[in-house]
């Protein structure tokens, strides 16, 4: 990220990693600098006068009172282009590979190589000939990023129209090669396959979609009951041990996305450590190609500085903005926005800015608000009318699982759909462990229609699923109080069913190499099959069959197995299995009646 410098002020007082500097009249909010002679680098949070607070993204040991300090002219920006995809960032874009090679396991302090390499050569084919006219968002050539991603080269949102007026021939070129020359209104402008821009700043885009398309996860309990759209938010609260960043993995490798941007945001260290190892080694559901050839992470550890934190979400959304200008769907999650809120209440403390609730800064709901409203299903700007998505899932870590705590309530709030996990669920080894009473989603019935085109009675099954769970709940307070012995058949059934759709549908191991993902097709047939056993168990029961019987059937066996048939196997097997149970249920009450 090389730009201009110059000296602009001195430091007046240090505080950790807050910086006073004098003299920085002409500067400007958000404005990027170097402190001192190590090249510290730091961005300017409040300005009074000639009297600048500089937040540090580096550790400030040894820096002392008169040292210069260098303003850059640019507030923090990121470079777009080809040699993002597979790449690990931390929170404000500097390549954590290239670092390691030129300074070890630890961040050396001034170190800023570019994010993007600059000798790489791409393969690059124009798509526009000369005297095209062409405006933002328009393409003018393809290279190929990775194996799963055909990178765009797209006309950046500041040039409005124009007329191409000089275009390279197919061939190799590095992100600072000149491709094309434009001509505006304002004058020339000159296309490279890279360009900058300000995180804080969201991209234009066309027209705003409505958001109904489903985003696939492969988890029986999101799609089926608190299912997500293609564009839209999502809040996954729980306390530690739940298994919130694990969930956030899963969804990163089996989620129907193009590209899956992941912000260690805040974690600790060896949790980012475990996703930096374990990313590259795994393998993209649908292609069987890497994960990393659709992947970028940005890993800003808690033993990091918090500026850095605080500028790693908008790193990340505005890498999403600019992928999703070339019509792709992107999944982002951010782990986790607690962290990121506990940055935001350091740096408005040390601004001695007025607390609000528990000392977040009195902004907080609002910048969550900033951070989720972009979030978005779009047609994105230009003539080639294409369609992409930002889908934002943000994990919220509540001290003690406390979800009236701020950030939660905030965020609570703002997002769509509340994905909350259960310790006790998890303790009792039961994953994903998201609570079916507290979790809820809003696009549950504006993707009605698209449900009942794989089956039309989908919202009646899951009405009902639902139901007989939360039914279960009320049985089972009654039951703690009073004793179970109060219970009859029809209420034991309830207990019963309840139990079958927790371990045979709820409940999916992301270590079997079947049941890791769950087709919406198999989905809505276990959820089928399962009601099925329980209409008919609700009906034998009247017809004075003991529940004894019912429970010893060897179709519930067959049920249980159901998540580990292939889906190519399991249209034939849902068929044998429904015969299965006409047949048995039928010489049960054939029975009853004979004796």
């Amino acid at each position: 990220m090389v730009t201009d410098l110059s000296i602009v002020g001195k430091v007046s007082r240090i505080a950790g990693p807050f910086i006073l500097a004098k003299g920085m009249t002409g500067s400007r909010m958000y404005e990027l600098v170097h402190v001192g002679d190590v090249g510290v680098i730091g961005e300017i949070i409040s300005l009074d006068g000639e009297m600048a607070s500089i937040q540090a993204y580096e550790d400030t040991t040894g820096i002392k009172p008169g040292e210069k300090v260098l303003g850059t002219g640019k507030s923090l920006f990121v470079e777009l282009g080809q040699g993002l995809i597979g790449q690990i960032f931390d929170g404000i874009q500097r390549p954590l590979p290239a670092i390691q090679k030129l300074t070890g396991t630890r961040i050396g302090r001034g170190i800023m190589p570019p994010p993007l390499n600059r000798k790489t050569q791409w393969h690059f084919r124009p798509t526009v000939k000369e005297g095209m006219k062409i405006m933002s968002g328009d393409s003018i050539g393809i290279v190929q990023e990775t194996p799963l991603i055909e990178h765009r080269i797209i006309v950046p949102p500041w040039i409005k129209t124009g007329s191409v007026d000089l275009i390279v021939s197919e061939g190799k070129y590095t992100v600072q090669d000149r491709l094309a020359e434009v001509s505006t209104e304002s004058g020339f402008e000159k296309l490279y396959l890279m360009h900058s821009w300000p995180v804080r700043q969201p991209r234009p885009y066309g027209v705003t979609l409505t958001t109904d398309v489903p985003f696939i996860t492969g988890q029986r309990i999101i799609d089926t009951f608190f299912p997500l759209t293609k564009g839209g938010t999502a809040m996954i609260s729980g306390g530690f041990g739940t298994g919130k960043t694990v969930l956030l993995q899963v969804l990163a490798q089996l989620t129907d996305v193009d590209i899956v941007i992941f912000v260690g945001c805040g974690e600790r260290g060896n949790e980012m450590a475990d996703v930096v190892e374990k990313f590259p080694q795994l393998k993209d559901f649908r292609s069987g190609k890497p994960l990393m050839d659709r992947t970028i992470i940005i890993a800003n550890t808690s033993d990091m500085p918090i500026a850095a934190r605080e500028a790693s979400v908008y790193t990340g959304v505005t890498l999403a903005e600019y992928y999703r200008d070339m019509g792709y769907n992107i999944a982002l999650m951010v782990d986790s926005t607690s962290r990121w809120a506990e940055a935001l209440r350091e740096i408005s403390s040390r601004l001695e800015e007025m607390p609000g609730e528990e000392g977040y800064p009195a902004y907080l709901a609002s910048r969550l608000a900033e951070f989720y409203s972009r979030a978005c299903y779009v047609q994105t700007k230009g003539s080639e009318k294409r369609q992409g998505s930002i889908t934002i899932m943000g994990s919220v870590s509540p001290p003690g699982g406390d979800f009236s705590e701020p950030v939660t309530r905030s965020t609570l709030r703002l997002t769509r759909v509340f994905w909350a996990l259960d310790f006790a669920l998890a303790h009792r080894r039961h994953f994903p462990a998201i609570n079916w009473v507290l979790s809820h989603s809003e696009y549950a019935q504006i993707l009605e229609q698209w449900y009942e085109k794989i089956g039309p009675d989908w919202m009646r099954l899951r009405e009902e699923a639902m139901s007989i769970l939360r039914e279960e709940e009320e049985l089972r307070e009654i039951v703690s109080l009073i004793g179970a012995e109060i219970l009859d058949d029809k209420q034991r059934i309830i207990f019963e069913v309840a139990k079958m759709l927790k371990e045979y549908f709820l409940i999916q191991n992301s270590y079997h190499p079947i049941d890791i993902y769950c087709s919406i097709e198999k989905t809505y047939q276990m959820l089928r099959l399962l009601l099925n056993f329980s209409a008919k168990a609700k009906k034998a029961v009247d017809l004075g069959v003991s529940l004894e019987k019912i429970l010893a059937l060897d179709v519930r066996g067959d049920l249980g197995r159901m998540k580990i048939i292939r889906d190519i196997e399991f249209n034939e097997m849902s068929s044998v299995i429904d015969k299965k149970m006409d047949v048995q249920f039928d010489n049960l009450i054939r029975e009853t009646k004979e004796s």
